[in-house]
């Protein structure tokens, strides 16, 4: 697995809830992806209670930190449900299917498409979106910034407009 694939299934873990599944994981984590050191050392550290309320705090229902990337690009609009379908059927080309539990626009669940298919074309064209998530992560302190910081840092450069 290529090394962006690896920081790419390591940062969907870290922004999964925050269940003993994570804290088992994370000494694996931790030397796996070293651009999410900041975010391991401080979630090995914070008990399990504290790091779950923090969690539903930052990205529970309000949405201004969603995970949800069609909602930064299409809200709550008729457009969000075609967008929904376009991922759905993106993971069915390549052979995988959702779970169910989460839409499929589900940031965790877009990192781990990319990193077992190599794919980042979701995360480039939802660009603006995870910009903007991961500035308002920075500006409320929270640690989970950090994971957004290392993705936004892997993502291929946008690319340039070419003169006619």
């Amino acid at each position: 697995m290529p090394s962006d694939a690896v920081l790419y299934q390591a940062a969907a873990l870290c922004l999964t809830y925050p269940d003993d599944d994570l804290i088992a994981r994370l000494p694996l984590l931790r030397e796996a992806a070293p651009q999410l050191r900041a975010f391991t050392d401080h979630a090995a550290v914070t008990p399990q209670r504290e790091l779950a309320a923090h969690y539903v705090r930052v990205f529970g229902l309000a949405h201004r930190h969603s995970l949800y990337l069609s909602r930064w690009h299409d809200g709550g609009t008729r457009r969000r449900g075609t967008a929904l379908v376009r991922f759905q059927d993106l993971y069915r080309r390549h052979g995988l299917e959702c779970s169910g539990e989460e839409l499929p626009d589900f940031l965790p669940a877009v990192l781990e498409f990319t990193a077992r298919t190599g794919e980042t074309g979701l995360l480039t064209e939802y660009r603006d979106g995870l910009e903007r998530l991961r500035t308002r992560l920075t500006d409320c302190g929270t640690p989970y910034a950090g994971v957004l910081d290392a993705v936004c840092a892997a993502l291929p450069a946008a690319p340039t407009a070419t003169p006619p």
